[in-house]
């Protein structure tokens, strides 16, 4: 079984990897990595591990490497309530209330391709500063900051998959200690109650444990962290992946005279082209699964993408398909208690981004495939040159 995430040909297209996976070992061993981790690749496999969360746990981080329990990146009671602290901010009522800002700033976003050159990169001109900017402005992080924002946010993530993460320590520490500092004016304005921010930095400020208590920093700025990370990286890749397929496919002149179907479309990429191809659990307690021994305390990677091409699932997986049936089944944003928390927005911001560019822009072309994005857990469009007409 040659199988690997690393390997040259599945880092280029994972897809070409998942039937090895599926049908010859659902149950894979990686030795590429340190520490080894174990590959869970069938539906029914990945969505039952998600859902026990007490044999599959979250407590020792979500990435390859063992982590100490930070934010939402825990098991319960930790877990639920820190995501409790932030959960109203990515509901129903909080989207509708976004969706006027979001579409002001992609109508603008569309304003400046339109005054610049035909050929374009979607990813740096509309993919990549749209989600930073709207998350940004909910964080309460100034504009004159973005750029930075999204460099640190590129850094957590490539950190996380990196063979030696002490490369990027010196600019993670350099996030950590503006984000400390933010965090300890926004703490200051609450305690005193002047001048209290109404933004998701101020209110994680603000919140308290249960029993009263302030939540740690460490906890805090874990929060702060993630919600950067999961409300820009995996917007920005759903968007550049959609685009990407639509016109590679050529579904895009379709879906500008039958709108309707955008839901669909976003549905259909993300379980064929999930932004964030599997995240991690540990394992708390021996697991037999197809043969195979997964010891306590490992490593196990819950491999969504593959999960999403099962075809004891779905027929045709490997058929990019706009009128499939039954498509939210897909597990592009997980499943159960630690379900990605900006899905919503995720979904929100994509889909005014494509009704916009199908209306402005019709018979948009691609130029060229573009390049993926570093970390190898993670499937997005670094760069994606299209041309419009």
């Amino acid at each position: 079984m040659t199988w690997s995430p690393f390997r040259a040909d599945v880092m280029a297209d994972p897809g070409t990897g998942h039937d090895e996976l599926l049908e010859r070992a659902p149950v894979h061993l990686c030795e590429a990595f340190d520490p080894p981790f174990y590959t869970l690749s069938r539906y029914a496999d990945v969505e039952a591990a998600l859902r026990d969360v007490e044999t599959f746990s979250s407590q020792h981080g979500q990435g390859p490497r063992f982590t100490p329990p930070q934010g939402m990146l825990a098991d319960p009671p930790q877990h639920t309530e820190m995501r409790r602290l932030v959960q109203g901010a990515f509901g129903p009522r909080a989207m509708a209330r976004l969706r006027t800002r979001v579409e002001a700033v992609t109508r603008q976003l569309i304003d400046d391709i339109e005054a610049g050159p035909v050929e374009f990169d979607l990813h740096d001109a509309l993919g990549f500063p749209l989600p930073v900017i709207i998350i940004a402005e909910m964080l309460g992080v100034p504009e004159s900051d973005l750029e930075r924002f999204k460099r640190w946010s590129d850094i957590q993530v490539a950190a996380m998959g990196a063979e030696d993460p002490r490369e990027y320590a010196a600019p993670q520490a350099e996030f950590f200690a503006y984000m400390s500092e933010r965090m300890a004016e926004r703490r200051v304005r609450v305690e005193s109650g002047n001048d209290v921010a109404d933004d998701l930095m101020s209110a994680v400020a603000a919140s308290r444990t249960a029993d009263g208590a302030r939540i740690d920093m460490s906890d805090a700025l874990s929060i702060v962290m993630q919600l950067l990370v999961g409300g820009n990286e995996t917007t920005t890749s759903l968007i550049t992946n959609v685009v990407w397929r639509l016109l590679e496919r050529g579904h895009w002149q379709d879906l500008a005279a039958e709108p309707a179907r955008i839901p669909a479309a976003i549905e259909e990429s993300l379980r064929f082209d999930p932004p964030v191809l599997g995240l991690y659990r540990n394992t708390t307690k021996t697991v037999r699964l197809h043969d195979v021994t997964i010891p306590a305390g490992s490593k196990v990677y819950l491999y969504y993408a593959a999960a999403n091409r099962d075809p004891r699932v779905f027929q045709n997986p490997h058929h990019f398909d706009l009128s499939r049936p039954r498509t939210r089944r897909h597990l592009g944003f997980g499943l159960g208690i630690h379900m990605c928390l900006g899905a919503p927005m995720a979904r929100l911001e994509t889909e005014i981004v494509l009704r916009a560019l199908l209306e402005r822009f019709p018979t948009l072309t691609l130029v060229d495939r573009g390049t993926r994005i570093t970390p190898f857990f993670l499937w997005g469009r670094r760069t994606l040159t299209v041309r419009r007409t």
